[in-house]
C-alpha cells in the first residue's frame, strides 16, 4: 500500500496564530476554547477573535479569565470573547457546562490541560493528567456532540504533545495503580489518548460534518511546563545530547498557537480529519532520536476505539 501523502502549507514552525489567520472571516461563528487564562490558550483565542468569531474562553479561575477576555477585547475590538468555568477534573462542572451551552459550536479547541503534575487523583480514583487531557476533553466534546453537528462544517483540534512519544496508553494500568507513578509517563499516555480521540472521533462523527485532528503546539515556556523545573543547566544538557540540527526550538506563545489555529479555521483544510499536525504541517511518523513526529501507536485505530468505549463507560455516558 502506498503512502499517504502529507499535508503541507506554506506556514512553518516560525509562524503565527495572527498570520496563520490573516485574511480568514469567522464572523458569526461560535468557538470555544478550554485553558485560556495563559500560555497559547491566550493567543488562540485573541486570533479567533481578531478574525471575528464569538470566542468563549473556559477557566477554572474566573477572575483571571475575565482579566484575559479584558484584554483580547481591547487588542482586538471584538466585544464577543465571553469567559465561563469549567473543571476538567470535576464531571459535574463539565456537565453544567454543557447544558448551559445552547447555540451551534463551530470551533472546539481543546486546549487544557496538566503537566508532569506530583501523583495526584480525582474522587473516581482517576490519575489527574488523564482525567484531566483526556476524559474531561472527551465528556466536553461529547456533551457538545449535538451543537457541534448543527454548526454544520465543524472543526475540533484536540492539543497534544511531542510527550505522547514517551507513552502509548498502557491499558492494562492507565491509572498507575499497579506500577510505580512516573508524572511524564502519566502526560505521556494522556498526550496520546488526545490522538487517538481525534481518530477515532473522524471515524464516529465524520458523517455529521466534524473534523478532528490533533496537534502538537511546540515547545513553550508556559506554567506547565513549570513542572518539569527546566533549569538553564538542564536544558544545556538536553540539547547537547541531540544531534546537530536536532535542538529544542522554543517557540513564543503567539507561534504556539499556530498550529491550533490553523486546524481550526484554514479553508485547505477543510475535510481534512483524523491527522496530528506540527508547526503548521502534518506530521510524519517518529523517527527514534529526531524531535517531532507521531508515533504509530498514536494513530492505531484499534488502540482509538478500545480508548473510546473505556472512555464512555467510565465516564458513564
Amino acid at each position: 500500500m502506498a503512502k499517504r501523502e502529507l499535508i503541507k502549507t506554506s506556514f512553518d514552525a516560525t509562524s503565527t496564530a495572527i498570520e496563520v489567520i490573516s485574511g480568514i472571516d469567522l464572523k458569526g461563528r461560535n468557538a470555544i476554547v478550554t485553558g485560556a487564562s495563559s500560555g497559547i490558550g491566550i493567543e488562540t483565542a485573541r486570533a479567533l477573535a481578531h478574525a471575528g468569531s464569538n470566542v468563549t474562553i473556559t477557566v477554572r479561575n474566573v477572575e483571571a479569565g475575565q482579566r484575559v477576555a479584558k484584554d483580547i477585547i481591547e487588542t482586538t475590538r471584538n466585544r464577543n470573547v465571553y469567559v465561563k468555568k469549567l473543571d476538567l477534573a470535576d464531571r459535574l462542572s463539565i456537565k453544567s457546562f454543557v447544558l448551559s451551552w445552547t447555540d451551534p459550536l463551530h470551533i472546539l479547541i481543546n486546549n487544557a490541560g496538566v503537566m508532569a503534575t506530583p501523583e495526584s487523583r480525582t474522587p473516581e480514583g482517576w490519575e489527574l493528567q488523564f482525567a484531566t487531557n483526556h476524559f474531561g476533553h472527551f465528556a466536553l466534546a461529547h456533551g457538545l456532540h449535538g451543537a457541534l453537528i448543527s454548526a454544520r462544517g465543524a472543526r475540533v483540534v484536540s492539543v497534544s504533545s511531542a510527550g505522547h512519544l514517551r507513552s502509548p496508553v498502557v491499558f492494562e494500568d492507565i491509572h498507575f495503580h499497579d506500577r510505580p507513578y512516573d508524572p511524564l509517563l502519566a502526560y505521556g499516555q494522556s498526550k496520546t489518548a488526545n490522538i487517538l480521540f481525534a481518530v477515532e472521533a473522524t471515524e464516529r462523527w465524520a458523517e455529521d460534518g466534524i473534523m478532528v485532528n490533533a496537534v502538537m503546539p511546540g515547545a513553550i515556556r508556559t506554567s506547565g511546563v513549570k513542572n518539569l523545573e527546566l533549569s538553564a543547566e538542564r536544558i544545556t544538557k538536553l540539547q547537547s545530547s541531540r544531534a546537530p540540527g536536532n535542538e529544542i526550538v522554543w517557540k513564543s506563545p503567539q507561534q504556539g498557537a499556530a498550529t491550533s489555529v490553523l486546524v481550526a479555521t484554514h479553508p485547505s483544510l477543510d475535510g481534512i480529519s483524523g491527522r496530528y499536525f506540527e508547526d503548521c504541517n502534518e506530521a510524519d511518523t517518529a523517527v527514534p532520536g529526531i524531535v517531532g513526529g507521531v508515533a504509530s501507536y498514536a494513530l492505531d485505530p484499534v488502540a482509538a476505539r478500545r480508548l473510546w468505549n473505556l472512555s464512555i463507560s467510565e465516564l458513564n455516558l
